[in-house]
């Protein structure tokens, strides 16, 4: 494959090619990778930024990751190998593990990064062992086994990393070797202490202890690795997996769209569509509860929509991004060639070729669909007819920042909504100014409040409430570590009421506890952590769904070629802004958030709504126009003081009974917002 035919198209929803185009795209996706071998080939150096573990266990993740997919694209087709794939792996497996070699591996110690990758490498050596493992000579199967070994009596995995340990250990029972009973016992234990239920897992505790870390990683790593680990100990995989297994995949199918496309949430999100990898573990181990082949057209439907959307580069590379390159969407961890754990979505190849998976073509769910997953306390919306899903979170925060430390919302994990056509904004000035999906209040200094630990409170399929402890930063404070970069602020309370694509979203503060034996003061520091509280007033804000490349915009309205986003002031919120970031959106390089604020500042106990709504374009679109900023600063403007927002789900009647909010919708449904207390 040359630079200028990588694939930009999937066949998507045609059982008749089977595998094929899964075998070409796996064949494409290494090979473009190998162009940027080492003389050894041991080390993948591929252009772009060098993670925080540097390029040295980068080269390594490059080998790894492309091993994983070279392996399930070999070990499917029964050993063959029309590219010669496995001939430069067992190449620079020579090289990487021979500890006198220039271009040999880190070791566990040198780089613990290499853990991750240690995994797939065993992996991959299992699923084509009498292709590659058993055909390697002696000296590099001793070298192999000892860099492995390392491994043995590691500790401090609280993470889904504990299942890179049980994978290599299980690797070195199978060749052999010894594995340390204590390290699995350990992680056998830690395990179910993260296990939350419903199949959900915690990826590491919070803080304070909780369990409110969810994303993706459920699924490409806790219940990936598990099936995996079965295969290399030749095992069925255990009951509890399996059960865990196929009930995750009932409830995360709900947040992938009819087209295809993932709810963007959660860190690591350039992995793309390693968010099939579940799924095909579920075929696997033959407790998937989709119908024969809705797994395999959810993944071509996905990948068509990744490849359509610029995810390979002009080198056929997978990019640091979501569709095209985007490297804001990058942790510390990321390097450029850590997108390719997107080889995970290659398991569903080592099924046979004659497999009902790769044939049937089933009729995908029509009917919309509105959920609550309670292990994640979210409440997920599926309209199938525009292909959109919606997540209202309000139990998942990833909160793992110290009290004593300044830290600013996680754009990924405490918004409070999440969609498959929108993402959190991602700028530096966005982070420092939470807005859009949210719900917050606005300080005397016009800064936003940034949530902390998220408490939840009620859940049911229509409604969700939670609350949190907020604060406001100082951003230059912040950065010369100045005391006073972030100031407490009162306990705010935000309840959802979801009714089909659009949400009721309620908000009202309570004064948090004042230190005992002080008087309040603006300099008076929390009893729990040593910062200064912001004496207020505050306003309320409420942010609609972002949209990137906006075609039209209304007051508190803003569409696109895929989506409008619309928000109605209810109650509190009388004024319509809407806020313009440019280079914030892994979706296109403008982006805008309808607004609902108080125009004053907004009383104890007093409660404020907007509706929210994110719907589908419909075929005849109005022609509004918009003209983009090229600005480097976020630009809000107000734009109107209610009004209309043009058509859409009607706001609906909000009534204060008691501890009780009722909101009374067109369609004649009615719903029970339970309080903290009186509200007015």
């Amino acid at each position: 494959m040359t630079a200028a035919t990588h694939l930009t198209s999937f066949p998507s929803g045609d059982g008749a090619r089977g595998k094929t185009p899964w075998l070409a795209l796996a064949d494409d996706l290494v090979d473009a990778a190998w162009r940027h071998a080492s003389p050894a080939r041991s080390l993948l150096r591929l252009p772009g930024p060098v993670s925080a573990s540097g390029a040295w266990s980068d080269g390594l993740e490059g080998y790894a990751r492309t091993f994983l997919a070279a392996a399930m694209r070999v070990a499917g087709e029964n050993g063959d190998d029309p590219r010669g794939l496995l001939a430069r792996y067992a190449d620079g497996l020579r090289a990487g593990t021979d500890p006198d070699h220039p271009e040999r591996w880190p070791r566990f110690g040198e780089r613990r990064q290499a853990v991750v990758e240690g995994a797939s490498i065993a992996i991959g050596l299992a699923e084509t062992r009498p292709w590659l493992w058993d055909l390697l000579d002696e000296r590099t199967q001793q070298n192999t086994v000892s860099w492995f070994s390392d491994i043995l009596g590691m500790t401090g995995f609280r993470n889904n990393w504990l299942w890179f340990q049980n994978v290599m250990e299980a690797f070195l029972v199978s060749v052999g070797a010894d594995d340390d009973p204590n390290d699995l016992a350990r992680n056998h234990e830690l395990t179910e202490l993260l296990y939350v239920g419903d199949g959900w897992y915690s990826d590491g505790r919070g803080r304070d202890g909780e369990r409110q870390n969810f994303d993706w990683y459920a699924g490409w790593a806790w219940h990936l690795y598990p099936l995996l680990e079965s295969r290399i100990r030749g095992r069925e995989l255990a009951q509890a997996h399996r059960d865990r297994l196929a009930a995750f995949i009932e409830q995360a199918r709900s947040l992938i769209g009819s087209d295809g496309s993932p709810a963007l949430i959660g860190r690591s999100v350039t992995y793309r569509f390693a968010t099939l990898a579940p799924f095909w573990a579920g075929v696997l181990a033959d407790v998937s509860p989709l119908r024969p082949g809705e797994t395999r057209v959810l993944g071509e439907r996905m990948i068509d929509g990744f490849l359509r959307a610029g995810a390979l580069n002009d080198d056929g590379l997978l990019s640091i991004g979501w569709h095209g390159a985007f490297p804001r969407v990058r942790q510390r961890y990321t390097g450029a060639a850590s997108p390719y754990w997107a080889s995970k979505a290659f398991v569903g190849l080592l099924l046979p070729a004659d497999h009902p998976e790769w044939a049937a073509t089933p009729t995908l769910p029509e009917a919309p669909r509105q959920r609550a997953l309670a292990a994640p306390g979210w409440i997920v919306s599926e309209t199938p007819a525009d292909g959109i899903v919606r997540v209202v979170n309000h139990g998942s925060d990833r909160l793992g920042e110290p009290r004593t430390v300044a830290h600013a919302d996680d754009a990924f994990y405490r918004r409070i909504g999440y969609s498959n056509v929108t993402s959190p904004q991602l700028g530096a000035d966005a982070v420092a100014d939470p807005r859009e999906s949210h719900a917050t209040l606005i300080n005397a200094n016009d800064r936003s409040a940034h949530r902390d630990g998220i408490q939840r409170g009620a859940l049911t399929d229509r409604v969700a409430v939670s609350r949190s402890r907020v604060h406001f930063l100082d951003p230059e404070a912040l950065d010369a570590q100045d005391l006073t970069g972030m100031a407490l602020g009162p306990i705010l309370t935000v309840a959802s009421v979801v009714n089909g694509s659009a949400e009721l979203r309620l908000a009202w503060w309570r004064a948090a506890p004042q230190a005992s034996g002080r008087a309040a003061s603006t300099i008076e520091l929390d009893a729990d952590a040593a910062w200064p509280r912001d004496p207020g007033p505050w306003r309320v804000s409420f942010g609609g769904w972002p949209l990137a490349n906006p075609t039209g915009v209304l007051p508190g309205r803003v569409a696109n070629e895929r989506a409008i986003s619309r928000i109605l002031p209810v109650r509190g919120a009388d004024r319509l802004e809407q806020i313009e970031r440019t280079g914030a959106d892994p979706f296109g390089p403008v982006s805008i958030t309808p607004l609902a604020v108080s125009s004053a500042p907004l009383p104890e106990a007093t409660l404020a709504a907007a509706l929210v709504e994110l719907t589908g374009t419909p075929t005849t679109r109005s022609n509004d126009t918009f003209a983009g900023s090229a600005g480097e600063t976020p630009r809000i403007s107000v734009i109107s003081t209610g009004g209309g927002v043009g058509s859409g789900v009607a706001a609906p009647r909000v009534e204060i009974r008691g501890d009780v909010v009722v909101v009374t919708w067109a369609d004649g449904s009615v719903d029970s917002v339970p309080t903290d207390g009186p509200v007015a």
